[in-house]
């Protein structure tokens, strides 16, 4: 069985205090150097804020599935929408949870021949119209947390001796947001116990609200440990992106979640932070290259400069149903 792990605490506020300020940018520099992993605390999310999207999350999920199935992601050439308990893939493999998928809310583009298909991800989402504040809070939350977010990124670059607006550009005027509801719904009848896959995110920063039930579990010494939650923090995690930008010197690490036992639920709310899909990744300038391994590159993940060709790579491979209806010059490919 896997041990429990505390992953290092950041304390966000601490940026703006002077006299605490060298010692934050320390302990996010290891924390991200060595783990890919923290806590981070001092975001200035309130306890009330958390408490609304959760309690959102769980309205959803217990609606009647005709509900749910009225904003199926089958509905949806944007892949946003409600996806079905095991018709999500993570390396092949049906997680076994359910889920609502939503983006920056953006009008259904009109592309011209030439145009390059990630361009698809942009698009309205699809709401309940049983749940009508669904909208509004999960919209609300996913902009206070891109500030957050964008906020962190900042830090984390002048952590390292990097121009700490190295990234503003890529995330300027359309930065490429997503928010998904997950309910864990218990052991899968199957007795498998994936609730999502091993896998690492492909982007720059994850930031997961849990509630109180575990599950999380993360590479640490060659094997698995759990992440006990840690009431009013979120588990920040870095992406592949970030690692490739900083040619390895960053760690984007594999995580999976196990079911809960029996009949528990687990909801969680994992927001994703990554740039325009147009934008292309460059190397991060600094002293601290001198210092950087490099990047082991997976021949069976390959990982491309222009951010929009990852994000669609994984939601075809994640969500073929989709693809196979919408696009299917993609899944041929």
């Amino acid at each position: 069985m896997p041990s429990a792990h505390s992953l290092p605490v950041i304390d966000l506020s601490q940026a703006d205090d002077p006299a605490q300020r060298a010692g934050f940018l320390k302990a996010l520099h290891a924390a991200a150097r060595d783990t890919g992993f923290l806590h981070l605390t001092g975001h200035g999310i309130t306890e009330a804020e958390s408490a609304r999207i959760l309690d959102v999350t769980r309205a959803f999920f217990a609606l009647p599935e005709a509900d749910r199935l009225a904003v199926s992601n089958l509905n949806s050439p944007h892949f946003r929408g409600y996806t079905r308990i095991g018709h999500e893939l993570t390396g092949g493999a049906s997680d076994w949870r359910d889920q609502l998928d939503v983006g920056a809310e953006r009008p259904a583009p009109v592309l011209e021949p030439g145009d390059p298909a990630y361009l698809w991800l942009e698009g309205p989402n699809q709401w309940p119209a049983a749940l009508p504040e669904l909208r509004t809070v999960v919209l609300d939350w996913q902009n206070r947390l891109a500030a957050v977010a964008h906020r962190l990124l900042q830090e984390l670059l002048t952590s390292i001796g990097a121009p700490h607006g190295f990234f503003d550009e890529a995330f300027a005027d359309r930065p490429h947001l997503h928010t998904k509801l997950i309910r864990y719904p218990g052991s899968a009848p199957s007795g498998a116990d994936q609730g999502v896959g091993a896998h690492k995110d492909y982007g720059f920063l994850t930031l997961l609200l849990q509630d109180s039930v575990g599950g999380l579990q993360v590479v640490k010494d060659g094997g698995y440990v759990n992440v006990p939650p840690m009431p009013g923090a979120f588990v920040v995690n870095l992406g592949e992106l970030l690692e490739i930008a900083t040619e390895g010197y960053l760690t984007a690490t594999d995580h999976r979640v196990v079911s809960p036992p029996g009949a528990v639920e687990r909801f969680s709310v994992p927001f994703f932070y990554n740039p325009r899909l147009d934008a292309v990744i460059d190397t991060v300038p600094g002293e601290y290259l001198k210092h950087a391994p490099g990047v082991v590159h997976d021949a069976s993940n390959p990982l491309h400069a222009e951010y929009g060709r990852n994000e669609l790579k994984g939601w075809v491979r994640a969500h073929p149903a989709v693809a196979r209806r919408w696009h299917p010059q993609l899944v041929a490919a």
